[in-house]
């Protein structure tokens, strides 16, 4: 019989994030039945609700580290239950009350988060090299956009692909934008996701006060994780300031005429609905709506869209973490898209990006498909 922790500390945690929120559950199981782990394995989420009301919780079991965040029982839960607090407390208990093990590439992954701003552990002196030749200035007092990344973006050498497309059409539109350069800190979203909020709350007041330095009115974010966080979560910290996502604002740029869409891309694409986007910010349409503008493409829609899509299993920290073969949703993904007969897989995350990149390699299907960010497709079409 595993050890049970009691779970005084924790409901504190729960309340300070929310109320007692764990008294609205009544079992029915919605969040069982919803929740994406129960396609690869077993995963009772309504137990964990059930142990947390009764005072008493397994910190030891996986199951704890295991919630990508998807929002699916939250928009399911007929009692309003937001279980994402809920898993958040519980890795909240880990990480501050010492009372069980962090998984081991997480802990990393935090700690690098907490000593050099990145997930990556990269040095803070590279963040800006990803645009060191295309000629784009460091936002200062008056610049119209900042525009906001992400780390993966910025320092991994297979994403910073998104982040020069999207450089490049900006440039192409005529924008007056900047971006931070070594000034940036991880928005901070995964990291509070895995419990450490002490963290989170240090790299919050560290890009409010380099907004406010340069003057920042307007962000906008490649990464749907970073757009939720600075408009859902840094006003409650003291962030004001409009935060629009890429695909919100390049829709925009087309619409007005700022962006000319007229080469053709003779493709079959399946767009890929982002839990960050979608299910937690009900942006849908705008997507879409970019890719129906590229000439000459097709746009085919993937089993579980919209509110119902697949969650690509990178959010709530497990970006970081392992994850066992014939257990990724990524690859599920992948061979939903391929089953739809799409060519390109077309993605507004970089936490999708590279979880799709990854399972598209594992399963050795690159002869079938790519995947491309909203962006390259339209830098594609320019």
């Amino acid at each position: 019989m595993p050890p049970v922790t009691p779970l005084k500390e924790v409901i504190d945690i729960v309340n300070e994030e929310g109320g007692d929120i764990l008294k609205l559950c009544y079992q029915c199981g919605t969040c069982t039945a919803v929740c994406p782990w129960n396609k690869v394995r077993n995963f009772i989420v309504r137990r964990i609700m059930h142990q947390g009301q009764l005072g008493l919780i397994d910190f030891e079991d996986e199951d704890v580290w295991l919630c990508a965040t998807c929002n699916n029982c939250v928009k399911r839960c007929p009692r309003g239950v937001e279980i994402i607090d809920v898993m958040r407390a519980l890795r909240r208990a880990v990480t501050e009350l010492g009372i069980a093990k962090v998984p081991d590439s997480l802990r990393i992954t935090i700690k690098n988060i907490s000593g050099v701003g990145n997930p990556l552990g990269e040095p803070e002196d590279k963040r800006a090299d990803w645009a060191k030749d295309l000629d784009v200035k460091l936002h200062t007092e008056g610049t119209e956009i900042l525009y906001f990344p992400c780390c993966i973006p910025e320092y991994d050498p297979s994403v910073q692909r998104v982040a020069q497309a999207t450089v490049n059409i900006l440039k192409k539109a005529g924008v007056d934008f900047g971006i931070l350069g070594n000034q940036a800190n991880c928005c901070g979203e995964s990291v509070r996701k895995a419990g450490d909020e002490n963290v989170f709350k240090r790299l919050v007041q560290n890009n409010i006060t380099a907004f406010e330095e340069i003057g920042v009115t307007t962000v906008v974010t490649s990464s749907p994780h970073c757009y939720h966080t600075f408009k859902n979560e840094y006003p409650k910290f003291g962030g004001n300031f409009e935060v629009i996502h890429s695909s919100q604002y390049l829709l925009e740029l087309i619409k007005q005429g700022r962006l000319k869409l007229t080469k053709e891309v003779n493709k079959k694409v399946a767009y890929h609905d982002p839990c960050y986007l979608g299910r937690h910010n009900d942006i849908y349409d705008e997507p879409r709506e970019i890719l129906k503008n590229i000439p000459g493409l097709k746009l085919i829609e993937l089993p579980y869209h919209h509110e119902n899509s697949l969650c690509c299993g990178g959010g709530g920290g497990r970006i970081w973490m392992e994850t066992k073969s014939g257990e990724r949703f990524s690859d599920m993904r992948i061979e939903q898209a391929l089953e739809v007969g799409a060519n390109v897989l077309a993605v507004a995350c970089p936490y999708c990006l590279l979880n799709f990149e990854d399972s598209v390699l594992t399963l050795d299907k690159s002869d079938f498909i790519e995947i491309k960010s909203l962006a390259e497709l339209v830098q594609e079409a320019l």
